[in-house]
C-alpha cells in the first residue's frame, strides 16, 4: 500500500536522524469542558411518563473543569510527538487562562481570533453512575470561525478541518483546496450539520477523510454511497473502530489497523483527537500507512488512561518505547 510521502516530500526535510517539519495547521474548536458527576442513576429520577413535564434537579459533588476543544487537544498530543501544531480557532472573553496554558505549552496562538462580547465554547456534562451523559453545548465564539482564514498562516504543509463553525469548516476546506495544501477532513461531532451535498464537497476538496464507525455510516447514508465509494474520492479514508482497531481505506484497499493496549480505561474524551495527531504526524513524516495507523492507534490507547483530553504527559521518548513494546518495532 503506498504511503503519503509524495505529498509529505513538499514540506518536509529529512537528515539521518531527524525530521524538520512545516507546521501543521489545526482548525477547529477551542472549548471548555465542565464535567460533572451524579453519584446515583438518572434512571431513578425521570419518569418516563412525565417527560412532558421534566423538571429536575441533580446535586453533583464532584465538578471538574477540562480544557479542551477538537484543535486544542489535537495541537496538545501533536506537541507531545514533536511535531509543529498551529492553531487556528475563534475564542470569547474568558479565553485568559486558557491562552496561559498554551504559552506554557509553547503552542502559538497568533491565529486564535478573540471574539469580543462572546464566551469561548463549552460544554457541560453531568454524568451517572452508569456512565450516562447529559451534555449542554454552547459554541459561542466558535460560530464566528469563518473569519480566520487559511492564507494568514505562513509555512503551512499540512491541515486539517476538525469540527467548528459550520461556515468555518466549508470556507477553511475550501482555502487549503485553493492553497493547494493537503488537509485532512474530520467532520466528528459537526458531521449532521452537512448534507449529503456538503460532504460531497468536502471530500473532493479534501485529501484524506477520518470518521468513526458511526460517522462513516451516516456519511454513506447522507452521500447515499458506500464506503468504498467515498474513498475513492481522497488518497485514504480513515475509519476508527474503538477497541477493535481502525481501518485504513487507501488505493483500493483496506489495511487494518490493531488498537493498542491502554494502561486503563478511565475516559474515552478525547482520544479520537489523539489518534488524528497521529496520523498528522505520520503523514508528515512520509510514513506507510501501517506506520502511520499504528502510531494514531498508540496515542488514543495512552490518553483514554487519563482523564481530559489533556492530562497525559508522555515524553517523546516514552511514546517510542511504548510504541515499540505494543508493536515490535522502533517508531523513529
Amino acid at each position: 500500500m503506498s504511503s503519503p510521502a509524495a505529498i509529505a516530500s513538499t514540506f518536509f526535510i529529512r537528515d539521518p536522524s531527524t525530521i524538520f517539519m512545516k507546521k501543521a495547521l489545526i482548525c477547529g474548536s477551542m472549548a471548555y469542558d465542565t464535567i460533572m458527576v451524579f453519584h446515583d442513576q438518572f434512571k431513578n429520577h425521570i419518569l418516563p411518563d412525565k417527560l412532558h413535564i421534566l423538571n429536575v434537579s441533580f446535586f453533583v459533588p464532584d465538578m471538574r473543569r477540562e480544557f479542551g476543544g477538537c484543535a486544542g487537544n489535537i495541537a496538545y498530543n501533536l506537541k507531545l510527538l514533536g511535531g509543529e501544531p498551529l492553531i487556528m480557532a475563534t475564542v470569547g472573553d474568558d479565553f485568559g487562562v486558557y491562552e496561559q496554558r498554551l504559552k506554557q505549552l509553547g503552542l502559538a496562538t497568533e491565529h486564535v481570533r478573540q471574539v469580543p462580547q462572546s464566551f469561548t465554547a463549552q460544554a457541560f456534562i453531568t454524568t451517572d453512575t452508569d456512565d450516562n451523559q447529559i451534555t449542554a453545548f454552547h459554541p459561542g465564539a466558535m460560530i464566528h470561525s469563518h473569519l480566520n482564514r487559511v492564507e494568514d498562516a505562513r509555512d503551512v504543509g499540512l491541515g486539517i478541518v476538525s469540527p467548528d463553525g459550520r461556515d468555518g469548516m466549508l470556507e477553511h476546506a475550501r482555502q487549503f483546496a485553493q492553497a493547494k495544501i493537503p488537509f485532512i477532513f474530520d467532520p466528528g461531532q459537526g458531521l449532521p450539520m452537512f448534507d449529503g451535498k456538503d460532504l460531497q464537497q468536502f471530500l473532493d476538496l479534501a485529501d484524506y477523510c477520518t470518521v468513526n464507525d458511526y460517522e462513516a455510516e451516516l456519511m454513506c447514508e447522507r452521500t447515499g454511497q458506500s464506503l468504498d465509494v467515498l474513498a475513492k474520492k481522497v488518497k485514504a479514508l480513515i475509519v476508527t473502530r474503538g477497541g477493535e482497531g481502525s481501518d485504513i481505506h487507501a488505493d483500493g484497499q483496506r489495511l487494518k489497523i490493531p488498537a493498542a493496549k491502554p494502561d486503563a480505561l478511565i475516559d474515552p474524551t478525547g482520544c479520537g483527537d489523539a489518534y488524528r495527531a497521529g496520523l498528522l504526524y505520520g503523514i508528515s513524516a512520509g510514513w506507510d500507512w501501517a506506520r502511520t495507523g499504528r502510531l494514531a492507534s498508540l496515542m488514543g490507547a495512552i490518553k483514554i488512561a487519563h482523564r481530559g483530553g489533556q492530562n497525559h504527559v508522555p515524553t517523546r521518548e516514552a511514546i517510542a518505547e511504548r510504541y515499540q513494546q505494543a508493536f515490535g518495532e522502533r517508531l523513529w
